[in-house]
């Protein structure tokens, strides 16, 4: 059969067609019996060419793959219907061997229809509901930590995980963010740095430095509040660079796909971030393709939740969460997503911020 055939028949057999859309019959081919193949990530072939990228797949239980799809589908259901009360869901995947999934639910008290609701779309699915109160204030860090300032720029380059400032704060300075439409390379950090209500557009960017001047990076080109992620066009003499400033000096060398986030949480693996002010953390996946309804008078889609509250401080927005590349040299690692904000009331504790693979699906970057 031709492609659209071969498309056609996966999509038919309940196989979601993004995924499929980057797999051919190999793929499946060289899967087992009782599983089936998942891209986990899209990597650079030549480490040093941010355009040469590739997926990545590997082989899971087909039950596990069906029923993470099938909560994937229950959670969008959940966001779409928008029910009283409802703040946000993510799916939490199960390990391999349980071929399970949690989609985990959050409402307010006003939420009593959230029984009701769920019954109509379980769909065989686990649901984890938590009332949450008193969010109409978000509690400002209290730490007090010295910001990491940028010490070395090697060949007119700048690592991700020192600090930034904007003309209203400090962030973080992200890896650099790839555009394949003309092969652009920007910085990238949080748009919400640039301060609330108004367009950031020609906005600057500034890398201050402990023991010398402050250096220009540029000015804000674009800007997504939803996914809350500013665009930095490079305008002076320093270049995005695709490391991060922690003591093994990873390597970017690309990004994780939705499933391939799940597959990490299956696989219990932890995340790394290196923030501006509370520098090296860990901690473990909580929730995938989540969606936060917290802060905003809209819904943000497409969000990673992981670690706990006290991974992020104020001024590590614009950070990233990252995994090392498997099939990468010891130093590779692949982005998972943006840490731009974390919980601050009782009962749930952990970061998020939008998945690398959301900003691609919605604007075309990667790292």
């Amino acid at each position: 059969m031709d492609r659209r055939e071969f498309l056609r028949a996966l999509a038919g057999g309940g196989y979601a067609i993004g995924m499929a859309n980057w797999l051919g019959v190999d793929d499946f081919l060289a899967a087992d019996d009782g599983e089936v193949p998942i891209v986990t990530a899209l990597s650079r072939e030549d480490p040093d060419d941010p355009w040469s990228i590739r997926k990545q797949t590997t082989s899971v239980p087909a039950e596990w793959y069906a029923t993470v799809e099938k909560a994937f589908e229950v959670n969008r259901r959940l966001a779409r219907v928008a029910f009283t009360g409802y703040l946000g869901s993510a799916v939490v995947p199960g390990s391999y061997e349980s071929g399970s999934a949690t989609v985990s639910v959050g409402v307010s008290s006003e939420g009593h229809s959230v029984g009701e609701m769920i019954a109509e779309i379980t769909e065989g699915i686990d649901f984890d509901v938590k009332t949450i109160i008193e969010i109409d204030t978000i509690q400002d860090g209290s730490e007090s930590w010295e910001p990491r300032f940028a010490t070395t720029v090697e060949d007119g380059r700048v690592p991700s995980g020192v600090a930034c400032e904007t003309e209203t704060s400090l962030s973080t300075l992200g890896p650099a963010l790839y555009d394949p439409d003309g092969e652009h390379a920007f910085f990238v950090t949080a748009e919400h740095a640039f301060g609330e209500n108004h367009d950031p557009r020609g906005g600057s960017l500034v890398l201050p430095r402990k023991n010398d001047d402050a250096i220009e990076l540029g000015t804000v080109a674009r800007y997504h509040p939803v996914e809350d992620v500013a665009v930095v066009e490079p305008e002076g003499p320093i270049e995005p660079a695709s490391t991060i400033d922690a003591p093994s000096r990873p390597r970017v060398r690309g990004q994780f796909t939705k499933f391939g986030l799940a597959d990490l949480a299956a696989r219990d693996e932890k995340l790394e971030k290196v923030g501006a002010l509370s520098g090296h953390t860990t901690g473990k996946i909580q929730g995938v393709d989540a969606v936060t309804c917290f802060t905003e008078n809209f819904c943000r889609r497409g969000q990673l939740r992981w670690g706990g509250e006290m991974d992020l401080t104020d001024g590590d927005s614009g950070s990233v969460s990252y995994h090392r590349d498997p099939e990468g040299g010891d130093r590779d690692v692949l982005v998972a997503g943006f840490n731009n904000a974390r919980t601050w009331w009782p009962g749930q504790s952990y970061v998020w911020g939008v998945g690398a693979y959301r900003l691609t699906e919605e604007h075309g970057y990667h790292f």
